[in-house]
């Protein structure tokens, strides 16, 4: 924890000249940026592999009418056509695993008031007028919803809507175009729950503002940048 508070921390020191009293801010962003530039490589092949599963669905599909009396013989039949065509099922789900480390090594270093033994001066430094260890209620406490804290995360909520609308037109439009299977590789049976899956997936983009509501504003930082960064990296890959 000391080593990742230490990068942020120099990182800061890098940006003062720029971004004065909100460099701590600035560093947040850069070494989201980083995190997602360092995960890049791993978003194109997920890229690549979920536009190789658009492309395998007519031949499952021919394999589900082949082999859909025998579940056993239809999941090896797929399972050897991914290996074929060399296209991993669980590709598009590294991108954000590798992501999950760095929120919460951010969450819990400016959750805490001390660092090593000693004070985390992280979290006196602030985004404009709110501080970066402060939370959406704490905004709200001190200086109302039109507060100069308040103002900051109603820029922050306004980006994540725009981001989350952008989010959820594209998810409607690939699930349209490419709509989940309403059966499953199990010999045929209904999967449980698709329908609802169907209906909940688009909207999952808007449950970032409750996470931007109730992590410190640090994280929150964190989960913007990455946000809008998968928005547009997304927008860019599958066009």
């Amino acid at each position: 924890m000391s080593v990742f508070a230490h990068l942020v921390e120099q990182l800061a020191e890098l940006l003062q000249p720029l971004f004065h009293a909100s460099a701590a801010a600035a560093a947040i962003v850069l070494f989201t940026a980083l995190v997602r530039l360092l995960v890049h490589p791993l978003s194109r092949a997920a890229a690549r592999g979920q536009k190789a599963r658009t492309r395998l669905q007519p031949q499952i599909a021919e394999l589900r009418e082949k082999h859909g009396r025998d579940p056993e013989r239809l999941q090896r039949a797929v399972l050897e056509l991914h290996q074929k065509e060399k296209v991993s099922p669980l590709a598009g789900c590294l991108p954000g695993l590798l992501q999950a480390p760095a929120f919460f090594l951010l969450y819990h270093l400016f959750s805490n008031g001390e660092i090593g033994g000693r004070p985390n001066e992280l979290l006196s430094h602030e985004l404009l007028a709110a501080p970066l260890g402060d939370r959406w209620s704490d905004a709200l406490g001190t200086g109302g919803l039109l507060g100069q804290a308040g103002l900051v995360y109603l820029g922050l909520f306004v980006l994540v809507t725009a981001v989350a609308a952008f989010n959820y037109r594209r998810t409607k439009s690939m699930m349209a175009a490419n709509p989940l299977a309403p059966v499953g590789v199990d010999g045929g049976q209904q999967v449980p729950g698709i329908g609802a899956v169907t209906k909940v997936m688009p909207f999952m983009s808007f449950f970032t503002l409750v996470t931007v509501a109730v992590v410190p504003l640090a994280a929150a930082l964190y989960v913007v940048t990455s946000t809008t960064w998968s928005a547009v990296e997304r927008a860019v890959l599958y066009r």
